[in-house]
């Protein structure tokens, strides 16, 4: 039996009907080179042969009685794999698009609360003899970070798979009694009453902090929450998702990080920048106003991560007012150094010390009240969307023997910001997923085909610093439009995006 933390439990409740709090990704598997060819009970083998090497997939929920604390996890007594691993195939043709439409119609279903959870779908189908695999997990139980290490555990570096010399059994537990249940959150809220008073002190030192930058002059700060524009993803969600993908190369993105000194992740959020401004002038709907971001940041202390929630946030702008794609970029730079600073000030620990005092009872009732009453509509957005960034492997991965050869992160959005973008770096290619809220973004796709767009104007501004950085820009018609398509017929057949 173990406590969920305070950060994983908000998640818990911030979970409505319409705002589903898994994260996701969609990964396209090669099994052309597979001895024997594809096999769904193979790949449902080693799910189950893995299980004890990723906890998060055994464990299930206990609430306590009266909503008196957090919940906990046990090891789920009931544990059976067909509850989570399915299959499904794919329409025809079997490209990006079909298998897009599957991974939203799996995002649009809240995952049940009497089991472990997870899910994972394997859809077939798919062209080129290749699979897809949806897995979503919720993020109670799992961040970016330990979502990534789930992927090392549950698959390959090598297609012959691996030796499980040393696997321990799942141990066995049974459902706790509410008296047990009862005494162990009794003591746990003692710990938590007993760190007031270093809380309340650690807070009012942040407080501090925070004045004392507000009065330098010399300091950076990143964006304000409730400062930003709004947008036609920014309204109250209802429970159907879009999903829709885009990938560019890393190594392009690593040449623009180098030649403008910036981060990797400044470049990201530029090229997420980009995206957004030309899609919301296509819908003649770009604010004058600069998009604000809200980007994850880590919190764990180095010391390997374990699974649950170690994340903080920061708020930072994506200066989608501004046209010059380098201004645009060093804007961006400029804030998310004075976002990270604002952190800082705040104190990494704090959001998720403050955490430890939601009240199940109360915080749940107060999500599900403001999604019923539609409020996000009422007040300015606090946000204009999500954005995360979260390193993957640079090797290739197996499933089964399957390479994969793309993988697709999707995260969760909330009420008022119908939008969320989950950047992967995989291999070589830096995979990007979208998941909207199908009525607030009905044409996701169009805005996941302006990614192609956006990445080569920045290519090209960059190369006034640095030619090297400027390859061939591909072939452009006289409509944004026309060129969409153009882009999207140009995908080579036998690239690992085109299915």
């Amino acid at each position: 039996m173990e406590r969920l933390s305070g950060m994983d439990a908000t998640f818990l409740y911030l979970e409505t009907p319409a705002g589903h709090m898994h994260v996701a990704m969609t990964a396209i598997y090669d099994a052309s080179s597979v001895q024997g060819g594809y096999s769904f009970e193979r790949i449902k083998a080693t799910i189950e042969e893995r299980l004890p090497l990723v906890p998060p997939f055994r464990r299930r929920l206990v609430a306590v009685p009266f909503q008196f604390h957090h919940p906990v996890w046990i090891e789920d007594p009931d544990f059976n794999l067909d509850d989570h691993v399915h299959r499904v195939v794919c329409p025809a043709p079997g490209g990006r698009r079909e298998l897009a439409l599957i991974a939203g119609q799996i995002a649009s279903e809240p995952l049940d609360r009497s089991r472990p959870l997870w899910e994972a779908w394997v859809i077939e189908g798919l062209k080129h003899d290749r699979f897809g695999f949806v897995i979503k997990v919720h993020h109670s139980a799992v961040d970016g970070a330990a979502g990534a290490e789930i992927m090392t555990e549950l698959f390959d570096l090598d297609p012959a798979g691996r030796y499980l010399s040393e696997v321990e059994e799942i141990p066995t537990e049974h459902v706790p009694t509410d008296i047990e249940l009862l005494s162990y959150a009794a003591v746990s809220k003692a710990k938590v009453y007993a760190d007031t008073f270093g809380l309340i002190g650690r807070t009012a030192r942040s407080v501090n902090n925070i004045v004392s930058g507000i009065r330098n002059p010399a300091r950076r700060h990143g964006a304000i929450p409730l400062t930003a524009p709004r947008t036609p993803f920014n309204a109250s969600i209802t429970p159907d998702r879009s999903v829709a993908f885009a990938r560019v190369p890393l190594d392009d993105v690593k040449a623009i990080k180098s030649a403008l000194d910036v981060k990797v992740n400044d470049v990201v959020l530029a090229l997420c920048a980009g995206t957004l401004r030309k899609y919301l002038e296509d819908a003649d709907a770009l604010p004058d106003e600069p998009l604000i971001a809200v980007c994850p940041v880590s919190v764990s202390g180095g010391d390997g991560h374990k699974a649950g929630n170690q994340v903080s946030a920061i708020f930072t702008s994506l200066a989608t007012d501004i046209d010059d794609p380098l201004e645009r970029i060093h804007a961006i730079a400029n804030s998310t150094v004075g976002a990270k600073e604002d952190h800082n000030a705040i104190g990494a620990l704090t959001l998720t010390d403050w955490a430890e005092w939601a009240a199940p009872r109360t915080f749940g009732l107060a999500a599900r009240l403001y999604s019923s009453m539609n409020l996000a509509n009422s007040h300015r957005p606090i946000h204009n969307l999500v954005i995360s960034n979260v390193p993957g492997p640079p090797f290739p991965l197996y499933m089964s023997g399957s390479e994969m050869v793309a993988a697709y992160p999707m995260g969760p959005i909330m009420d008022g910001a119908g939008l969320n973008v989950t950047v992967m770096s995989y291999r070589d290619s830096v995979d990007i997923g979208f998941l909207g809220c199908t009525d607030l973004v009905p044409d996701i796709w169009d805005l996941a085909d302006c990614v192609t767009e956006a990445f080569d104007e920045i290519k090209q501004a960059v190369g006034s610093v640095d030619p090297t950085v400027v390859k061939a820009p591909a072939p452009v018609t006289s409509t944004r439009k026309a060129a969409r398509v153009q882009l999207n017929g140009a995908v080579p057949s036998d690239s690992p995006a085109s299915s």
